[in-house]
């Protein structure tokens, strides 16, 4: 019987699985997807030949336990930093304008950040500024106006304008929180402030995978997991948990099999745990029960292959007051600038409102939206174009979801969660999987101590 059977192979299940196989358990890692990466993965455009990511991921340097988990499979050099923290955004009014954060010491970088941001007049500017830090005060007193309001709400308690809204706080908000600011959580907002921007310039720069996500983490993982005895099987689909009083008996999957262990991890989506749970198990676990009240919100990535390059050096731009939100110049993000032509992916966040358009509209109305902020864009020719949808992407993070979120134990024994829509006090990011899996993996190999376990190989349960 092996130590630990984690379902799920993205970020979270990877996390819980190398932690667990440095630390000396022996681990058998199931997920039912040919591939590995979850929601975060990379895969070959057949007309291109590129590999491709389904979603642009941005991350930053806050990002503490991702740069562990990264550092503890040897992958950190597939990352790009930014030296400091620099946001080019273009409005279709304003024109150009940049945060730039100079190195200063905290919070002052960021101020002057803000401060020298001309899509904003000079009174908007400083009631950013003033907003962000009363948003700072409020989160570290733990003011519980936070846990009630959305982040419109906090926005009109800070006084903000529209105009502050429109080029900073919403910017800001659905790109880290991923859904509507009418929707998302002041809370999750203010805690993406205080660690991200509000916590130093070298937490607040952004970073960026050079190569295709798959390559980023998952091949390292497995190769880890692998070296240390463990074992990683793809297309092993679970389909039940098998529960026994308080513990967990086993994983029963597709093809038959029960796999058995002396600890449990899952570490998949709300949305596919929830079916494997016995209804006795909903009822008497409410923790469990109610993740079923958690709601998804949808990303959209455009993929456009152009014949001259757009953008110049900048990795990623935003943008303000249209549709479509970023766009990643993949040329400078992979190092590719002598590529004969250029090649941009688009996101757009909390799609909602688009994520069932046909693809040929989203590609018309992103296309739109870069010609109103880059008119020079338009001599350019499309050669390829490649949309992703991904309906589950994230979690909802609405001001409901903070109380259904739930812990990584839970009433059995043996059994514990990982994901990043788990309560992990962030929104639904990679820092967040990661720190999930984490967390379920310091628990397993506390309890497995206390019980003086050993690890043999896994075993198919009668």
């Amino acid at each position: 019987m092996s130590d630990v059977l984690i379902m799920g192979g993205g970020f979270a299940g990877l996390a819980a699985a190398t932690q667990l196989a440095a630390a000396g358990r022996s681990v058998t890692l199931l997920e039912k997807r040919p591939v590995l990466g979850g929601r975060a993965y990379s895969y070959t455009d057949q007309t291109t030949g590129e590999v491709i990511d389904n979603g642009q991921h941005a991350m930053m340097g806050c990002y503490t336990e991702m740069f562990r988990f990264l550092g503890r499979i040897g992958a950190t050099d597939k990352l790009a930093i930014q030296p400091g923290l620099r946001v080019d955004m273009l409005d279709p009014d304003r024109g150009a304008g940049v945060i730039s954060c100079p190195p200063l010491p905290n919070p002052l970088h960021m101020g002057a950040g803000v401060l020298g941001y001309r899509l904003l007049g000079i009174a908007d500017r400083a009631r950013v500024l003033a907003g962000g830090l009363r948003l700072l005060v409020m989160k570290k007193r733990a003011d519980p106006r936070l846990a009630a309001l959305t982040v419109d709400g906090v926005l009109d308690l800070l006084g903000q304008s529209a105009a502050a809204r429109r080029a900073f706080w919403y910017p800001v908000a659905i790109a880290t929180l991923n859904d509507d600011p009418a929707i998302a959580s002041a809370d999750l907002l203010a805690e993406v402030m205080v660690r991200a921007f509000f916590a130093g310039k070298d937490a607040a720069r952004f970073v960026l995978a050079k190569v295709g996500l798959s390559e980023l983490y998952t091949t390292d993982a497995r190769r880890f997991i692998e070296e240390r005895g463990g074992r990683i099987e793809t297309k092993a689909h679970v389909v039940g948990i098998g529960f026994r009083g308080d513990r967990v008996s086993h994983f029963e999957l597709r093809d038959g099999r029960r796999l058995s262990a002396s600890a449990y991890v899952s570490a998949v989506p709300p949305q596919a745990l929830f079916p494997l749970l016995p209804i006795a198990v909903r009822r008497s676990a409410p923790k469990l029960g109610g993740i079923e009240g958690l709601t998804a919100s949808p990303i959209v990535s455009v993929h456009v292959w152009f014949d001259r390059p757009l953008l110049t050096e900048r990795p990623f731009v935003g943008f303000v007051g249209t549709d479509t939100h970023w766009a990643f110049n993949r040329d400078v993000i992979s190092g590719k600038r002598d590529r004969d032509g250029g090649y941009l992916t688009f996101v757009i966040s909390g799609a909602r409102a688009i994520v069932d358009d046909d693809n040929d509209a989203i590609v018309t109305r992103t296309l739109a939206d870069l010609r109103r902020l880059l008119p020079a864009s338009a001599a350019a020719q499309v050669r390829h174009t490649q949309v992703v949808k991904e309906k589950f992407a994230t979690m909802s993070p609405s001001v409901a979801a903070a109380r259904l979120r739930p812990p990584t134990t839970t009433p059995f024994d043996n059994f514990v969660l990982a994901g990043d829509w788990t309560d992990t006090g962030l929104p639904a990011t990679i820092e967040s999987a990661v720190m999930s899996g984490h967390r379920a993996a310091d628990v397993v190999a506390t309890r497995l101590a206390a019980l003086g376990t050993a690890g043999t190989e896994t075993r198919v349960a009668s």
